[in-house]
């Protein structure tokens, strides 16, 4: 590579000396015998490295440094003087300078300090282009990586997705039970102000919410009559059964809360663990109206849907015992033509 080497100084057989050593190194060298010459040949050449003499008649070095410096950022710069000045010399070298020389120089000196600025100067433009491409590379993997997770999401939902449509099947539910719940929740969650991420959590915890009833046997579940006492011993089990099978999933760890609550009571009637009040998860208690809307409004062995103003009565009259009354008071607060698009369906 042929650098461009611009010298910038009034003495015309320090001018050509200098000129002349470097010619003879291989630079391609400039010669101006002013700032106001140099600025010249700023503007019209890419200069790679410029020897500048401070003490020069008009504008100063240092004050072409600072132009140099404005208009060339990644041009190197080597001051020479013939004054012993070390507080000029760190002004120079807080502007941009690579090095500071003082007259009468060796030749040998003058070639070194210029090997040296060019190699400085060499090794940060190419460090400042590997540091574009790595970038650009990170920014390309970092876009790979998300593309992938968003894959491996949507694959996860689909599974989850299926996998509750078949237990929602196997309990021959009308339309999908665990979806619709999942929305109700989400409505619920939205109103009542639970960030966004942690809304995913309940949304999928009311999705999976009956997912431990892989473990209750057909002759229960499906029972057409009433279950005995130690029928519903063994039903009742279903949520900590849901519980120990995802809360060993990392990503399904707050969505496992709602498994194992979502039958809990406010008042403390309720199961596997008695909980009462607040001690039930958040999840859980919205949880609660969702199930109870879609399980009033939906079509039953024993009896047809019942209407969405039987829902409101019976979400007031066991406000405080069954469910917590802020919950009630959120799923109140969202008009009927909301739940129906929910639904997908009119709660006549």
């Amino acid at each position: 590579m042929e650098y461009q080497v611009l010298i910038v100084e009034d003495e015309e057989i320090v001018r050509d000396m200098e000129f002349a050593t470097l010619q003879g190194e291989g630079y391609l060298c400039h010669t101006a015998a002013n700032a106001d010459a140099a600025s010249e040949l700023v503007q019209q050449r890419n200069i790679d490295l410029a020897l500048i003499d401070i003490n020069m008649p008009g504008r100063s070095g240092v004050q072409f440094l600072k132009e140099l410096k404005e208009a060339s950022p990644d041009s190197a710069a080597i001051m020479v003087t013939a004054v012993d000045d070390l507080e000029t010399a760190m002004y120079c070298l807080q502007l941009g300078a690579d090095d500071y020389i003082l007259k009468p120089f060796n030749l040998d000196r003058i070639l070194l300090s210029v090997r040296n600025a060019l190699e400085k100067r060499r090794l940060v433009l190419e460090n400042r282009v590997y540091q574009r491409q790595l970038e650009a590379k990170v920014r390309e993997q970092t876009q790979r990586i998300r593309t992938t997770l968003d894959e491996l999401q949507d694959a996860y939902d689909s599974t989850l997705a299926a996998l509750v449509r078949s237990l929602d099947a196997r309990e021959k539910e009308t339309g999908s039970h665990s979806e619709r719940v999942r929305s109700y929740t989400l409505a619920l969650a939205e109103v009542l102000g639970v960030e966004q991420g942690r809304r995913d959590d309940l949304a999928m915890g009311a999705l999976l919410h009956d997912i431990g009833k892989v473990g209750v046997s057909d002759n229960i579940l499906l029972k057409p009559g009433k279950l005995d006492e130690q029928e519903w011993e063994v039903m009742r089990r279903h949520s900590r059964i849901g519980y120990d099978i995802i809360c060993g999933v990392r990503f399904l760890d707050k969505a496992a809360e709602v498994v194992l609550s979502h039958h809990e009571r406010y008042d403390g009637g309720g199961y596997p663990d008695g909980l009462k009040g607040e001690e039930i998860p958040l999840g859980a208690r919205i949880f609660a109206i969702a199930d109870t809307l879609d399980a009033m409004t939906s079509d039953r062995p024993y009896r047809k849907a019942l209407p969405f103003q039987a829902v409101v009565d019976e979400l007031k009259r066991c406000s405080g015992t069954q469910f917590d009354p802020r919950m009630v008071e959120a799923f109140l607060s969202i008009p009927k033509r909301q739940w129906e698009e929910i639904a997908g369906k009119a709660l006549d």
